[in-house]
């Protein structure tokens, strides 16, 4: 591989990673912070929900600013704007204000990651495309984790705002990396009139909707899991310190392996038969969480990464074996609808908790896996019905957002 790869896949990999770091990074010390400010545990969740919020507020708007502008100034901007936010959030007394700096962080979260994503697959050649998306998807998993275990590791050693400086400034250094190893290019501005249908014709879609439903439900279920697992983990019968939970996070871990694999056994058994078996994983999983004891709470979570990463990679997969054409939108529309859903599971998972505690956590969780249960059964008759010659059968294009 020659060096010019080499630089340009770091440099990627780095943003990306300290881009994801921002989102997950209050999620490990919730607890801590609802003390700190006197606040619920549904307001408290808005420190997570609210970036999460963000990215979908703008997602679409930035996958398309690269075909507009170049990409050097559009991850500046984003770079200052993510700093602005996690310092301010670092400083501030004030819990709306804290809640405001994150949704602004959320919003421009975006221009480092989908504006980037967006910007590669339409610069590079598909040889280089690959290997760079590789350390893309890869950055995204280990930023979501990185971010939660410097959230818990730094308190309390030092305390919880200095995990948001320590953020900020890898978000500093590593954009400032980017814009010297990213490649300027030649922005085109024509977009061809076969490609330019909009996303009306892909909202009607009934195939699509359901893929767009699982990536919804799947974070949806995902994200309240891990967000309100420092209560369980802080209450009775456990009573682990902040550290300890955040060590817990670690199985996250199984997400940078789960992905290859999901593929594989999809193109071996079929989409449908993988997202059943996906669902049936996570839901039991989930009920798992329900027993009072650590080790069955440590393999449920591994079942729901397990499940979760199944359901994800399989039907971003579908998604794209499903196009012909209008790949870009409809990958921008699962995104939104991925990020859609888990703002929508951390809120309302949020009213559950305080109705009903974990249990309630977990209840409003196994309540969607009927989503992609109800799609993989679909995708079965598909399958069926539509089953091309035997060794025919279409390869599935592999990426996770």
């Amino acid at each position: 591989m020659d060096k010019g790869v080499l630089k340009l896949q770091f440099s990627v990999f780095a943003l990306v990673t300290a881009s994801f770091a921002n989102i997950y990074i209050t999620q490990p010390i919730l607890p801590v912070l609802q003390n700190e400010f006197a606040v619920t545990p549904v307001q408290v969740s808005l420190t997570v929900s609210a970036v999460i919020l963000g990215i979908v507020m703008s997602n679409l708007f930035l996958g398309f600013v690269p075909d507009r502008f170049p990409i050097h100034p559009i991850i500046l901007v984003g770079g200052i704007c993510v700093t602005a936010g996690g310092v301010v959030s670092g400083l501030t007394h004030n819990f709306v204000i804290l809640v405001f700096a994150r949704l602004f962080q959320g919003i421009f979260i975006p221009a480092l990651t989908t504006s980037l994503a967006a910007w590669l697959a339409r610069t590079l050649p598909a040889n280089r495309l690959s290997v760079v998306m590789g350390s893309y998807v890869s950055a995204g998993v280990l930023g979501a984790l990185g971010g939660r275990l410097l959230g818990g590791w730094i308190h309390p050693p030092l305390h919880w705002r200095y995990a948001f400086f320590s953020a900020s400034g890898l978000i500093v250094a590593t954009t400032v990396l980017a814009l010297l190893a990213l490649p300027r290019s030649p922005v085109h501005r024509t977009i061809s009139r076969h490609t330019d249908a909009g996303f009306l014709p892909l909202l009607k879609r009934g195939d699509l909707l359901l893929v767009y439903g699982c990536g919804a439900a799947g974070l949806l279920i995902f994200s309240p899991i891990f967000n309100f697992l420092p209560y369980r983990l802080m209450d009775a019968p456990f009573h682990f310190s902040t550290k300890l939970i955040t060590m817990i996070y670690l199985v996250y871990v199984l997400g940078i392996f789960l992905g290859p694999v999901a593929g594989r056994f999809s193109q071996r058994h079929g989409g449908g038969n993988t997202l059943v078996v996906g669902a049936c994983i996570l839901g039991c999983s989930l009920l798992l969480l329900l027993i009072p004891s650590i080790t069955a709470v440590v393999l449920g979570l591994l079942g729901v990464c397990a499940g979760f990463f199944t359901i994800h990679a399989v039907a971003v997969g579908l998604l794209n074996q499903k196009l012909s054409d209008n790949h870009g939108k409809a990958n921008a529309l699962y995104a939104v609808s991925y990020y859609g859903g888990g703002w929508v599971g951390i809120t309302g998972a949020g009213f559950a908790f305080e109705l009903a505690g974990w249990t309630g956590v977990v209840g409003f969780a196994v309540f969607f896996t009927l989503i992609p249960l109800v799609a993989g059964f679909r995708e079965k008759r598909c399958d069926l019905t539509q089953s091309p010659p035997h060794g025919l059968r279409s390869r599935q294009p592999h990426e996770k957002h």
